[in-house]
């Protein structure tokens, strides 16, 4: 039964993936973009942990599984703000139409 569980999580985790990487590409500006990305791959990643974790058990795998999520849930964030900051700050703009333009261009 946990077995089933477990990956009837997992799958929800992947079909969540791949539902949002088809979203990623209904945006048309790369701040959209970058928010969405960020927030899939945080969330189907967790999800796919879950379901590990719950496959597994507890163990030494699963405690090494949740490490790994909770520093993921840390760090994902981070880096997609410093992303999302260094394109701002880099002179990274978007037109009126929604289209996104480098400042040299």
């Amino acid at each position: 039964m946990r077995v089933a569980i477990g990956n009837a999580v997992i799958i929800i985790g992947v079909i969540f993936v791949l539902i949002g990487v088809f979203g990623i590409y209904r945006f048309r500006n790369f701040y959209s973009r970058i928010l969405i990305s960020s927030m899939v791959d945080t969330v189907g990643f967790i999800t796919i942990c879950t379901g590990a974790v719950i496959r597994s058990g507890i163990s030494w795998f699963s405690l090494k599984v949740l490490l790994l999520a909770a520093v993921v849930m840390i760090i994902n964030p981070v880096v997609t703000h410093a992303i999302t900051r260094s394109a701002y700050y880099g002179g990274y703009i978007i037109d009126e139409e929604g289209e996104d333009n480098a400042a040299g261009s």
